[in-house]
């Protein structure tokens, strides 16, 4: 099994001190959003025999499993992450397995260059995805019930949001939430950011139920994304809950630190809070206009000790195991599909890859014997072959 050395993105969003101090070191002062752990050929992490995604190109049936290539192909099929924001993300949503491979195809088709503000899809894959918190952590996720959403708007005593508001108890749910994201994304700039000013100043004001929406547009002040957010549900987990977001779901992460895993794709589709490229026209194609409860998961405890986030896709699987004082036996994790084992708590002592600390990891290739003992919580991301 290889130790690995992960990269750290420093995107504008992330938080200063999260990772900072769950690694045990001095913040930089920099943002530090995320650390990724897997072989995506954008920060592949590094091993003693090399790249971890060059280690797999030369033997992938010994490092995945014959299993896992025969059906995910030759490539580690997820990528897992810490990741801390201490602003909000982009409102976003990403496609199932079929419209990103339609809508890769056509931009290849067009010679889009992969590399462009305004392509949409970098890769012909799916990307769903599941946050677990380490800490509280506040996000949005999939549509309110209409009403409950005209109730938000209408509570802010906003004149320029009644279109909105009479839009949302007019029409049936899927059809009135259509409308009024479309709305709200194609309005004259000039007017939305009037609009979103009058909506952030009567959210602090009111604070409550408003709170996190008058946060949200503090960080980004007449985005019509802040309008766009009041039609989602907002959730705040606590250590060890988490969420699964599928295809055409939209959502947006706020706050705290958590372990993410997702599909290892980069397609992503914006709804607003951001100053990137949105697709309005491709957006709406892709979302789907339906309320949904969030679905906020806890592990499953199995006989052996391992708990388990269960989630309908294959490409990954999340769970953990907490290991407590005066645990003798080690457990054995020994699988027929590739593996990579996070400590985010205490230390434990995984096979011969030694002692990890919180924020180190080991990549563990597939029937390699693998045991893991200690007093801490360590993270276990695999796949389903």
């Amino acid at each position: 099994m290889d130790r690995l050395t992960n990269t750290i993105r420093p995107y504008a969003w992330g938080s200063t001190t999260a990772i900072a101090e769950l690694i045990g070191v001095e913040p930089t002062g920099e943002p530090q959003a995320e650390m990724w752990m897997g072989a995506h050929p954008g920060a592949p992490s590094r091993t003693e025999r090399g790249p971890l995604d060059e280690v797999i190109d030369e033997d992938p049936g010994r490092e995945l499993g014959r299993a896992a290539v025969a059906k995910f192909g030759p490539r580690l099929p997820f990528l897992l992450k810490l990741l801390a924001a201490g602003a909000p993300l982009s409102l976003q949503v990403h496609p199932d397995l079929e419209q990103a491979r339609e809508g890769y195809e056509d931009e290849e088709s067009r010679g889009v260059p992969v590399d462009a503000p305004h392509r949409n899809y970098k890769d012909a894959n799916h990307k769903p995805e599941l946050i677990c918190a380490l800490t509280e952590f506040d996000g949005l996720c999939g549509f309110r019930d209409p009403v409950e959403a005209a109730d938000l708007l209408a509570g802010l005593g906003v004149d320029s949001v009644k279109p909105y508001v009479d839009l949302l108890h007019a029409k049936p749910g899927d059809g009135a939430l259509r409308e009024v994201l479309t709305a709200v994304l194609t309005a004259d700039p000039e007017e939305m950011a009037a609009t979103v000013t009058e909506v952030t100043e009567a959210a602090e004001r009111i604070g409550g139920a408003y709170a996190p929406y008058a946060g949200i547009a503090r960080h980004y002040p007449g985005d019509p994304g802040v309008i766009a957010a009041m039609l989602l549900n907002h959730v705040r987990l606590q250590p060890g809950e988490a969420l699964f977001l599928g295809a055409g779901v939209p959502h947006a992460y706020l706050d705290g630190l958590g372990v993410e895993i997702m599909a290892n794709s980069d397609n992503v589709l914006r709804c607003g809070l951001t100053p990137k490229h949105v697709d309005v026209p491709e957006l709406l194609r892709i979302v789907r206009f339906e309320p949904t409860d969030p679905g906020v998961l806890r592990p499953e405890a199995s006989p052996d000790g391992e708990e388990v986030y269960e989630t309908p896709i294959d490409e990954f699987r999340l769970s953990r195991f907490v290991l407590p004082e005066g645990a003798t036996a080690p457990h054995d994790l020994t699988a027929a599909t590739p593996q990579i084992l996070l400590c985010v708590a205490g230390s434990v002592r995984v096979g011969d890859a030694g002692e990890l600390t919180p924020g180190q990891s080991v990549f563990v290739p597939a029937d390699e014997k693998t045991e893991v003992s200690g007093v801490g919580t360590v993270f276990r991301a695999t796949v389903v072959a």
